[in-house]
């Protein structure tokens, strides 16, 4: 199968909406140019006392990874912050991230380079993604809590066939694992990162796997000190 490298030139936009919403989002990415995505399941937390008393406290999510050009990069955010009103609270999150190399992807061509206004050099955020066990989630989520985070998506990792599981980072991406995928201020990185090592033994082998990536541009998220 021909393979195709591409460098420097491709972001990966990644939008965490409610359930029956990631068809929308993609449809939307379409229009402005983006050729596809792939859609995951997977479960918000909501910390809240009374919801997890009513057992309301997990909300369903899915959430839709989409390769493009980086020149579509402000505008995906700005057309799909529009759209789904990721400019109020608890409509959904999208944030893009930087891709080095991309294999099998023949649909992008070379394009101009696009200027930025803020964006690349002034990243506000990280995202770390932590694999474990399947049921360790929930642990992760509290370990990175109570060390600043607001909360997490998690994702039910399933393997591509019966006998074959996929590999990531050399660890078996199989139905029992989760993926925790928590978006952080850069300033609570080591602290939150800290926290989940200790809480989960990451440095132990087959105790998971955990590594953080740096966030081009977010659009939906809001600190506290934002919110009236």
């Amino acid at each position: 199968m021909e393979l195709d490298m591409i460098n420097k030139e491709l972001v990966l936009s990644v939008a965490i909406v409610n359930l029956g919403n990631g068809s929308k989002v993609l449809k939307e990415a379409k229009k402005i140019g983006v050729a596809g995505g792939t859609i995951f399941l997977g479960r918000g937390t909501v910390k809240n006392h009374i919801l997890e008393i009513l057992g309301l406290d997990e909300v369903k999510k899915e959430i839709v990874f989409m390769v493009s050009e980086d020149k579509l990069e402000n505008q995906i955010h700005e057309v799909l912050t529009e759209k789904f009103h990721l400019n109020k609270p608890n409509h959904g999150i999208i944030f893009s991230l930087p891709v080095k190399k991309v294999l099998g992807v023949k649909s992008y061509g070379k394009s101009d380079m696009d200027l930025r206004i803020g964006g690349k050099d002034d990243m506000e955020y990280e995202v770390i993604f932590t694999i474990v066990e399947r049921g360790l989630g929930e642990e992760v989520v509290d370990a990175a809590t109570s060390a600043g985070a607001r909360g997490a998506t998690i994702i039910n990792a399933r393997g591509s066939g019966i006998h074959e599981n996929t590999m990531f980072f050399s660890m078996n991406i199989e139905p029992e694992k989760e993926i925790v995928m928590t978006i952080i201020e850069r300033e609570k990185s080591d602290n939150i990162i800290k926290a989940i090592k200790e809480a989960m033994h990451i440095d132990e082998p087959g105790k998971g796997i955990m590594f953080v990536m740096d966030v081009n541009k977010t659009s939906g998220l809001f600190r506290h000190d934002n919110l009236s």
